[in-house]
């Protein structure tokens, strides 16, 4: 891994997650476009977000549009809430007018997120609990 304390390390970090939303950038078999996003509060750094612009069989059944994590001295504060909302209106500007957001079956913390945001909860599979939120 990296050392993303390297100035340099870190921008080709931040080029490739860049790059990844491109159409045109080379994908490990299995990915697609992304755009990654930063949760921040001032200056500091409190997690990511990502939004997958399509879903693939995975996506479909686990992984979702939209993950995110917050690191855990920023948890439980509506961070992840906040980012997802704020999430919401980018994802249809990149015209999905209906993401799928999941969490584990056994986090609390998530559920509630997803929840607060208008996730309406479709079903599990693989433990995922699986929930659509409209994006207008």
């Amino acid at each position: 891994m990296e050392d993303l304390r390297d100035p340099l390390d870190f921008g080709r970090f931040v080029d490739e997650l860049v790059a990844a939303a491109l159409p045109e950038s080379p994908r490990k078999p299995g990915y697609v476009k992304c755009t990654y996003l930063w949760i921040v509060e001032g200056d500091v750094v409190l997690g990511s977000l990502a939004i997958r612009h399509e879903l693939n069989d995975f996506g479909l059944n686990e992984g979702g549009h939209i993950g995110y994590s917050v690191r855990p001295s920023a948890r439980r504060r509506g961070h992840a809430s906040k980012a997802l909302n704020d999430a919401l209106p980018v994802a249809r500007e990149l015209g999905i007018s209906r993401v799928l957001v999941t969490c584990d079956e056994d986090n609390a913390g998530s559920r509630a997120t997803i929840e607060k945001n208008s996730g309406l909860y479709e079903d599990s599979r693989n433990g995922k609990r699986r929930y659509w939120i409209n994006t207008h």
